[in-house]
C-alpha cells in the first residue's frame, strides 16, 4: 500500500515537471523578409511538433530530419537558391548524427535559416505554346525566381495544348541553369503537344443500379467531337448533379486509338438509394417550423429521383393557426438533351394566417435546363385550385399557372457566402379557368457579398415583386406580398405589414420591395457575429415602392459554424414603422441571406 502511495506521487510529480524538461525551440532567419520568416514558420514540423504533448525524443529528431528538406522547399517556393540551412540539437547539427541515433532527452533545437539573395529568371522561355496560352505573370524575365511560377508555367503550357485538342500534351524536357554569381537563373521548358484527338466511347467501371444507358445519356460525352477538358469535366458533373452516385471520377485512358479517339473511363460508386431527413426553425412570432422529407435516388434504374416533403409551420406562434403542406416530386435527368430534366410534382397544402385561410391542390410537371455552371432555368405548367376565406369574402380559384424562372449564381457558397452574387428571377403568368381574371406575378431577388478582408464580410440583398393585370381579389392570398420576419424584415413581427383595407381588414399587397444588410464578422474559427439592417414596403399598386407604407427593422446575430452551415441565431427590433414592437428572435441554419 505504501509502495503504491509513493508511486502515485512520483507519477503526478513527473506530470507536473514534465514542461520544465520540454525541448526549447528556435528559429532565426536572418535577413528574411516577413513573409518568407512565416512561411518558414508555417513549413517546420519541428515546430508544429513542440506544440504537441509532451512529444518524445524520437519525434523531435524525426521533425529535424525532415525539415530540411521542408525548409528548402520553402526557399526554393519564394526564389532562394543560396540558402544555408542548420538545424542542431543541443549544440550538434542533426544532419550528421547517426541514422539511428537515440537520445534520451533533447533539451534546445536551434533551427537557422539564412535566405541568402534573391534569384531573378535572366530568360524565362516555354515553347512550343498552344495559341490564346495563358501564362503566369510572374514567369518573366526579371521576375523572381519562384519554384511555384515555374511549375505553373508548365502547368499553363499543358493545359493550353489539351484545351486545343491535344490530350496527351505533356513537359518533355527541362532546363534550369542557377548562377550565384549574378543571383539568376535561366529558365527553359520544352512541351510536347502530341497529336490532336477526339473523345472516343464512354467505358464504364464499377457496379451500379443505374442503368448503362442512362449513364450513357446523363453524361452526355461529345464521342466524335475534338478533346475537350471542359466537356469532360461537365460530363462529371452531369453525373454528380443527379445525386445517385457517391463518387463520380471520368478519366482518359493511357493510349489513345489508331483512328485519333481518345476513351473515357467513367468510374461510379453508387450512393444509397433512400435517405430521410428533418429540419426545425424557430421565430418569436412565427412559432416553430418543422419539416421532413423521404427521398429515393434511383427509383425507376434511370437516377430517377422521387421526394415526398411536409412541413408544419406556426406551432406554438401568433400568426393564426398553424400551417401544413405534403408534396410530392419526381425528377429525370438527361430528358432531351443531356441538361435538360423534367419533372411532375404535386401538392396539397393549407395556410392558416391572420389575414387569410387557404386550401390548395397543385398537380402539373416541367422542365429544368443547365444552361452553365453559374446559370439555370425552368419552365412548367401547373393546375391549382385555392378554397379562400379572407377578408375579401369567400371564393375558390382555379387557374393555370406557367411558372419560368431563371437563376445566375456565383456564390462560392451557397449558405455561407464570401463572395460573389445571386439573382434570381421569376414570372408567373396565370390564366383564369372560372370567373377569375388572368394576370402575372413577377418577382426577383438579387444579392451580392464582398469579403473586407480576411475576418469581415459585407453582404446585401434587394427584393422586388408584382402582381400586374389582375386585381387582389383574383389572386391567391400567398402569391400576393407581405413583409415582417425572418424572409424579409427581421424585428419586425411576422407579416405584419400588408394592406389596409378598413374597417379593419387587410389583405397582402401588389408590390413589394425588400432591402437588407449585413456586416459579417468572424471573431474565432467557429464564431461569427452579425449586424443586421432590413427594411421593407408592401404596396397596392402594381409598380414597387410606391402607393405603400414602409417599415423596418435592426439587430444582431451570432453565428456558429457547422460542415452542414452556420447555425443562426438573430435577435431584432423595429427601428421604423408603425406594424411592431419589442424584440424578435430567429434560430435557424445557413446565413439569413
Amino acid at each position: 500500500m505504501r509502495f503504491r502511495v509513493i508511486c502515485a506521487v512520483l507519477s503526478v510529480f513527473a506530470g507536473l515537471m514534465s514542461p520544465l524538461w520540454a525541448a526549447e525551440v528556435t528559429l532565426s532567419t536572418p535577413g528574411a523578409e516577413k513573409a518568407l520568416e512565416k512561411a518558414l514558420r508555417t513549413a517546420s514540423l519541428t515546430l508544429s511538433t513542440a506544440a504537441e504533448t509532451s512529444p518524445a525524443p524520437a519525434d523531435f529528431l524525426a521533425a529535424a530530419r525532415a525539415d530540411y528538406a521542408r525548409l528548402l522547399g520553402v526557399l526554393y517556393g519564394q526564389g532562394y537558391y543560396g540558402g544555408d540551412i542548420s538545424i542542431r540539437v543541443d549544440g550538434r547539427e542533426v544532419a550528421d548524427l547517426p541514422p539511428f541515433a537515440r537520445l534520451e532527452r533533447i533539451g534546445k533545437i536551434a533551427l537557422s535559416v539564412r535566405p541568402g539573395p534573391a534569384f531573378r529568371f535572366a530568360r524565362a522561355r516555354i515553347a512550343p505554346l498552344a495559341p490564346q496560352t495563358d501564362l503566369p505573370e510572374d514567369f518573366a524575365p526579371g521576375e523572381r525566381a519562384k519554384s511555384g511560377a515555374i511549375r505553373a508555367a508548365a502547368q499553363a503550357g499543358v493545359e493550353g495544348w489539351r484545351n486545343a485538342g491535344y490530350a496527351k500534351a505533356r513537359v518533355a524536357g527541362q532546363d534550369l541553369i542557377v548562377d550565384h554569381r549574378s543571383a539568376t537563373m535561366t529558365a527553359d521548358l520544352a512541351l510536347a503537344p502530341g497529336r490532336k484527338l477526339r473523345f472516343g466511347q464512354l467505358l464504364l467501371k464499377g457496379e451500379s443500379r443505374v442503368r448503362p444507358e442512362r449513364i450513357r445519356a446523363i453524361t452526355g460525352l461529345p464521342t466524335g467531337e475534338t478533346f475537350s477538358p471542359v466537356a469532360l469535366r461537365k460530363s462529371a458533373d452531369r453525373l454528380r448533379r443527379t445525386g445517385a452516385f457517391r463518387s463520380v471520377t471520368l478519366h482518359e485512358v493511357e493510349t489513345a486509338n489508331p483512328d485519333g479517339t481518345l476513351d473515357i473511363t467513367a468510374t461510379t460508386a453508387d450512393d444509397k438509394r433512400r435517405r430521410i431527413g428533418f429540419g426545425a426553425e424557430y421565430g418569436t412570432d412565427s412559432g416553430v417550423t418543422l419539416s421532413a422529407f423521404w427521398l429515393h435516388r434511383n427509383l425507376l434504374g434511370g437516377a430517377e429521383r422521387l421526394r415526398f416533403d411536409a412541413e408544419i409551420t406556426g406551432i406554438g406562434g401568433d400568426t393564426g393557426g398553424m400551417d401544413y403542406s405534403l408534396g410530392a416530386r419526381l425528377d429525370r435527368p438527361a430528358t432531351f438533351t443531356p441538361d435538360t430534366g423534367a419533372y411532375i410534382l404535386g401538392e396539397i397544402s393549407l395556410e392558416d394566417e391572420p389575414d387569410y385561410k387557404q386550401r390548395d391542390v397543385t398537380l402539373g410537371g416541367g422542365l429544368t435546363h443547365e444552361f452553365s455552371d453559374t446559370l439555370s432555368g425552368s419552365a412548367g405548367i401547373l393546375l391549382r385550385y385555392s378554397d379562400i376565406e379572407d377578408d375579401l369574402g369567400k371564393r375558390d380559384l382555379t387557374q393555370l399557372h406557367f411558372p419560368l424562372t431563371l437563376t445566375r449564381d456565383t456564390r462560392n457558397l451557397a449558405n455561407d457566402a464570401t463572395r460573389g452574387t445571386y439573382l434570381g428571377l421569376e414570372a408567373t403568368p396565370f390564366l383564369g379557368l372560372n370567373t377569375s381574371a388572368s394576370g402575372a406575378r413577377l418577382y426577383a431577388d438579387a444579392r451580392a457579398y464582398h469579403a473586407l478582408g480576411e475576418r469581415f464580410v459585407l453582404a446585401g440583398r434587394l427584393q422586388a415583386g408584382s402582381v400586374v393585370n389582375a386585381k387582389t381579389r383574383d389572386v391567391p392570398p400567398d402569391m400576393l406580398f407581405y413583409s415582417g420576419g425572418g424572409g424579409t424584415v427581421r424585428g419586425q413581427p411576422y407579416r405584419s405589414l400588408s394592406i389596409d383595407l378598413g374597417d379593419g381588414k387587410e389583405s397582402g399587397g401588389r408590390s413589394f420591395l425588400g432591402l437588407a444588410a449585413e456586416l459579417r464578422a468572424d471573431i474565432r474559427e467557429n464564431i461569427g457575429v452579425v449586424g443586421f439592417l432590413d427594411a421593407g414596403h408592401v404596396g397596392d399598386g402594381a409598380l414597387p415602392g410606391e402607393n405603400g407604407d414602409w417599415h423596418a427593422g435592426a439587430g444582431l446575430g451570432l453565428r456558429y459554424k457547422t460542415t452542414i452551415g452556420p447555425i443562426r441565431v438573430d435577435v431584432g427590433a423595429p427601428v421604423d414603422g408603425d406594424t411592431g414592437d419589442g424584440v424578435q428572435l430567429y434560430i435557424g441554419i445557413g446565413q439569413a441571406f
